[in-house]
Protein backbone atom coordinates (compact mmCIF):
# COMPACT_ATOMS: atom_id res chain seq x y z
CA UNK A 1 0.00 0.00 0.00
CA UNK A 2 1.40 3.02 -0.76
CA UNK A 3 0.50 6.74 0.50
CA UNK A 4 -0.60 9.74 -2.22
CA UNK A 5 -1.51 13.02 -0.37
CA UNK A 6 -4.62 14.61 -2.68
CA UNK A 7 -5.43 18.24 -2.02
CA UNK A 8 -9.29 18.30 -2.23
CA UNK A 9 -11.37 21.59 -2.87
CA UNK A 10 -12.84 22.67 0.73
CA UNK A 11 -16.63 21.62 -0.36
CA UNK A 12 -15.52 18.07 -1.39
CA UNK A 13 -13.55 17.50 1.74
CA UNK A 14 -16.29 18.14 3.83
CA UNK A 15 -18.64 15.97 1.79
CA UNK A 16 -16.43 12.98 2.14
CA UNK A 17 -15.59 13.47 6.09
CA UNK A 18 -19.67 13.76 6.34
CA UNK A 19 -20.22 10.70 4.50
CA UNK A 20 -17.47 8.82 6.46
CA UNK A 21 -19.10 9.91 9.62
CA UNK A 22 -22.56 8.46 8.07
CA UNK A 23 -21.31 5.22 7.18
CA UNK A 24 -18.94 4.95 9.95
CA UNK A 25 -16.01 4.12 7.40
CA UNK A 26 -12.62 6.22 7.53
CA UNK A 27 -12.60 8.55 4.24
CA UNK A 28 -9.63 7.05 3.23
CA UNK A 29 -11.41 3.91 2.37
CA UNK A 30 -14.63 6.11 0.83
CA UNK A 31 -12.10 7.89 -1.38
CA UNK A 32 -10.14 4.71 -2.14
CA UNK A 33 -13.76 2.72 -3.17
CA UNK A 34 -14.20 5.76 -5.38
CA UNK A 35 -11.09 6.14 -7.01
CA UNK A 36 -10.66 2.03 -7.78
CA UNK A 37 -13.91 1.94 -10.15
CA UNK A 38 -13.21 4.59 -12.13
CA UNK A 39 -9.60 3.70 -12.70
CA UNK A 40 -10.70 0.27 -13.89
CA UNK A 41 -13.11 1.96 -15.88
CA UNK A 42 -10.28 4.18 -17.51
CA UNK A 43 -8.40 0.58 -17.96
CA UNK A 44 -11.55 -0.93 -20.40
CA UNK A 45 -11.82 2.33 -21.92
CA UNK A 46 -8.10 2.58 -23.05
CA UNK A 47 -8.16 -1.26 -24.03
CA UNK A 48 -11.49 -0.67 -26.30
CA UNK A 49 -9.98 2.17 -27.83
CA UNK A 50 -6.78 0.41 -28.40
CA UNK A 51 -8.18 -2.63 -30.02
CA UNK A 52 -11.13 -0.74 -32.17
CA UNK A 53 -7.81 1.52 -33.62
CA UNK A 54 -6.18 -1.56 -34.47
CA UNK A 55 -9.24 -2.53 -35.96
CA UNK A 56 -9.78 0.24 -38.02
CA UNK A 57 -6.11 0.13 -39.07
CA UNK A 58 -6.33 -3.08 -40.33
CA UNK A 59 -10.01 -3.15 -41.70
CA UNK A 60 -9.99 -4.33 -45.49
CA UNK A 61 -6.16 -5.83 -44.94
CA UNK A 62 -5.07 -9.46 -44.53
CA UNK A 63 -5.22 -9.25 -40.94
CA UNK A 64 -8.77 -8.33 -41.02
CA UNK A 65 -11.40 -10.64 -40.18
CA UNK A 66 -11.07 -14.14 -41.58
CA UNK A 67 -13.84 -14.18 -44.36
CA UNK A 68 -14.74 -17.98 -43.47
CA UNK A 69 -14.78 -17.33 -40.05
CA UNK A 70 -16.85 -13.93 -40.50
CA UNK A 71 -19.33 -16.00 -43.04
CA UNK A 72 -19.76 -18.60 -40.10
CA UNK A 73 -20.56 -16.37 -37.47
CA UNK A 74 -23.06 -14.80 -39.77
CA UNK A 75 -24.45 -17.89 -40.36
CA UNK A 76 -25.03 -18.76 -37.10
CA UNK A 77 -26.42 -15.26 -35.86
CA UNK A 78 -28.87 -15.80 -38.31
CA UNK A 79 -29.61 -19.43 -37.27
CA UNK A 80 -30.05 -18.41 -33.90
CA UNK A 81 -32.12 -15.51 -34.26
CA UNK A 82 -30.34 -13.29 -32.69
CA UNK A 83 -31.15 -9.94 -32.50
CA UNK A 84 -28.68 -7.00 -33.58
CA UNK A 85 -28.43 -4.26 -30.51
Amino acid sequence: MKNFHLPLPEDTYRHLKAEAARAQVPATILAREAIDPWLRQQLRKARHDAIADYAAQVAGTSLDLDSDLESAGIEHLVKSGAKRK
